[in-house]
């Protein structure tokens, strides 16, 4: 199992950039499928993006072409570079990490960062 930790969100205007990270307690990190997902206030949480343990990523229509996924497995450590962001982009941002099923283990949820578009 591997705990998480999200870091850098804040207040960017709109058509700025943001970069999100999400670092992990484990080594074992880089066998883990990892995801970034959303909430805003009174919505349900979304997936904004993901990333497979072997870089294969995947992007929620409304990001694609201004968000990427990617990942660092020697620093344990998954980004999500944001740009051209929108005030609809405004949420609590959260790292999800999911071991391999052969492991049968459980999914593991960060505690979340706030990202706020704002003119």
């Amino acid at each position: 199992q591997v705990q998480l930790a999200e870091s850098g969100g804040g207040l960017v205007q709109p058509g700025g950039s943001l970069r999100l990270s999400c670092a992990a307690s484990r080594m074992s990190f880089r066998f883990y499928d990892l995801g970034w997902y959303r909430q805003a206030p009174g919505k349900q949480r979304e997936l904004v993006a993901n990333i497979s343990s072997t870089g294969t990523t995947e992007y929620a229509d409304s990001v694609k072409g201004r968000f990427t996924i990617s990942r660092d497995n020697g620093k344990n450590v998954a980004y999500l570079q944001m740009n051209s962001l929108k005030p609809e982009d405004t949420a609590v941002y959260y790292c999800k990490a999911d071991p391999p099923r052969i492991w049968a283990g459980q999914s593991t949820w960060g505690q979340g960062t706030q990202v706020t578009v704002s003119s």
